[in-house]
């Protein structure tokens, strides 16, 4: 997918991009590329592979579940890496408030020198593990919306970002193809850190043979205190 056919495709979705925003975007790459000489941030260099494994996989759940995010202002993205998939998001959505929770700090340096250059306003990079991102007051069920893409299976993640979420809020993973045995086997883990599964959408991303799935869990009930457990926990002893 070139740029040409990103601006198209998201257009046939009634997502029109302006010239900043198309701009955007073509700085986000160049500067991942670059930086990515010096700090692993990607596999996938290719700028068409790079315009639809990242730039449009992160946009899905924006017209996948729209209404979420026309009534939501803020948005946490747990170990988002080189950014996937909350700037996207941003650069799509610029009203969004956005937090960015990662465990290494030469991926937020990116991150940070990244929103300056993109201009990119209300978006705060959070140092830390989300097990102690998630038991600190400042930040616990603070947000409307929060995200993960590529993290972990669905029991562990749920841990990670559930305690994240406002109570009426959603948490929307981004995952490969069939996910549905991961979800089942997460059942446990969503119901006692209070969320519900709404939807499970697969898509085949365009000019591409390449399948997701996007799980979208409404946050039902608070989340005991005592979740998230301590760092690597989650990880070691899956709730199950």
């Amino acid at each position: 997918m070139n740029p040409e056919q990103f601006v198209q495709e998201l257009s046939k979705r009634n997502f029109k991009l302006n010239e900043n925003q198309i701009n955007q975007f073509n700085q986000y790459f160049t500067s991942l590329i670059e930086t990515n000489k010096k700090v692993n941030l990607t596999r996938i260099t290719e700028k068409d592979d790079v315009y639809l494994k990242h730039f449009f996989d992160s946009i899905t759940p924006l017209f996948t579940f729209g209404e979420i995010f026309t009534k939501s202002r803020t948005l946490c993205d747990v170990g988002a890496g080189a950014g996937f998939p909350s700037i996207p998001l941003k650069i799509m959505v610029p009203e969004l408030r956005v937090t960015i929770v990662d465990s290494l700090g030469k991926r937020l340096n990116f991150l940070q020198e990244l929103v300056t250059q993109l201009d990119l306003k209300n978006v705060a990079l959070v140092h830390g593990r989300a097990e102690d991102v998630g038991q600190n007051k400042q930040y616990r069920e603070q947000f409307d919306i929060v995200t993960a893409r590529a993290v972990a299976n669905m029991a562990v993640l749920s841990e990670y970002c559930l305690p994240l979420v406002k109570k009426n809020g959603n948490f929307i993973a981004l995952k490969g193809p069939k996910a549905e045995d991961e979800l089942n086997s997460s059942q446990k883990a969503l119901k006692t850190l209070g969320g519900k599964t709404i939807a499970v959408k697969e898509l085949q991303l365009p000019h591409s043979s390449e399948d997701r799935t996007l799980i979208l869990v409404k946050k039902v009930q608070a989340t005991p205190k005592k979740y998230p457990r301590q760092a690597g926990t989650p990880h070691r002893k899956p709730i199950q």
